[in-house]
């Protein structure tokens, strides 16, 4: 399909935002890969109704998709994500194996198609559970429905396209507590069209090392001061050392949950609720230990004119993408929050597990390490 508005590649990737607009509101997207066609749908939006179409457009071709995280939590030996057959729109057996703790396999997995890939990148994109019931269909047997259509390399192609595509939509002084010579900067862009934005504290001289610190949002800690992490503790610490140094540049980013979407991290935090630690809450629901990139926030910066920052990161992999992004990552500092008893293992996981330089003494003094 062309477009007489847009150049084909640019409306490629249209055609691939609005399948994640699909997916976010529960609707079946219509997926191409050369003469293949298939049906996609999140295990969010399958209800009775829905499957008894699926049912009879499937003839026992569905297959249920699955992350890796979750096939090895199912028993699986493997790491790759992969489909399982499903003879029946079984609506019982698909939320067991796409979400229930516990639960096992009970059919053999097999690799993704290209089909099946770019279902899964959809569900990724639109921030939803991690699962998806794909159908392969005839062009015949959906002739005339109501079924947005994208193709498979379109969304391939997607991130890759969007990742630099950042712009600036709006800027205004906004005085912060302890930061009152603030500017927020907002961009649009990246994945999913989301806002992002960029607070720049006082006047920091661009020709030298920026400070600057990459804050993935957080509603519980930044709004409401959740004691689960100690998210709400960098925001307003960070703000607040910039404005008493040589200024700096605050991004917060829209990357809720570790990149899984607010509703994602409300799953995690109910089995964190039942013993499970961040990570383990994580790889149940099917993620990965960090979902998220910083690609655009390396852009952001470069648009505001930063070449060379210092970063206020406890975050190994922040670095290495600033890096990786072209910006000279001249000396990268510790930012702490308060430890309390609902956040500490949160702490020691991150320490542990995915390699943030939590301090030490820190832990020490709370009684989780010893010398």
């Amino acid at each position: 399909m062309k477009s007489l508005l847009y150049p084909d590649k640019e409306f490629s990737a249209i055609s691939v935002e609005r399948a994640i607009g699909e997916m976010r509101s529960g609707r079946p997207v219509l997926l191409r890969a050369g003469r293949s066609l298939a049906i996609a749908v999140g295990v969010e939006a399958l209800d009775s109704n829905t499957a008894q179409t699926l049912e009879a457009l499937a003839r026992g071709r569905a297959r249920l998709a699955l992350t890796g995280p979750r096939l090895k939590k199912l028993g699986f030996d493997r790491t790759e994500p992969g489909i399982i057959a499903l003879p029946s729109i079984d609506l019982t057996r698909i939320a067991a194996l796409s979400g229930e703790i516990g639960a096992r396999f009970d059919a053999p997995a097999a690799a993704l198609s290209k089909l099946d890939k770019a279902a899964m990148e959809l569900v990724r994109l639109a921030l939803i559970e991690p699962a998806v019931v794909v159908v392969p269909v005839s062009a015949k047997s959906v002739a005339g429905a109501a079924l947005l259509h994208v193709d498979v390399n379109a969304i391939a192609d997607y991130r890759g396209a969007r990742a630099t595509a950042m712009t600036i939509v709006s800027r205004a002084p906004v005085p912060l507590e302890g930061a009152t010579d603030a500017e927020f900067v907002v961009f649009r862009g990246g994945e999913g069209l989301r806002d992002q934005v960029a607070i720049i504290i006082g006047k920091p001289d661009l020709s030298k090392p920026v400070t600057v610190r990459l804050h993935s949002a957080c509603l519980t800690g930044d709004l409401f001061g959740s004691l689960k992490c100690d998210c709400g503790d960098q925001l307003r610490e960070t703000a607040r050392l910039m404005a008493k140094t040589d200024g700096g540049i605050l991004l917060y980013l829209d990357q809720e949950g570790r990149g899984n979407g607010f509703s994602n991290k409300m799953r995690a935090y109910d089995l964190q609720a039942h013993g499970f630690d961040t990570y383990d809450a994580d790889e149940a629901l099917g993620f990965g230990h960090d979902q998220r990139r910083f690609d655009f926030a390396a852009e952001m910066l470069k648009l505001l004119g930063v070449h060379a920052v210092r970063i206020m990161t406890n975050n190994p992999v922040k670095i290495a993408a600033l890096e990786h992004a072209g910006l000279d990552v001249a000396a990268d500092e510790r930012i702490m929050g308060r430890m309390n008893d609902h956040n500490v293992r949160y702490l020691t996981s991150k320490r542990d597990r995915a390699g943030h330089f939590i301090d030490a003494d820190q832990l020490k003094a709370y009684g989780l390490i010893k010398d």
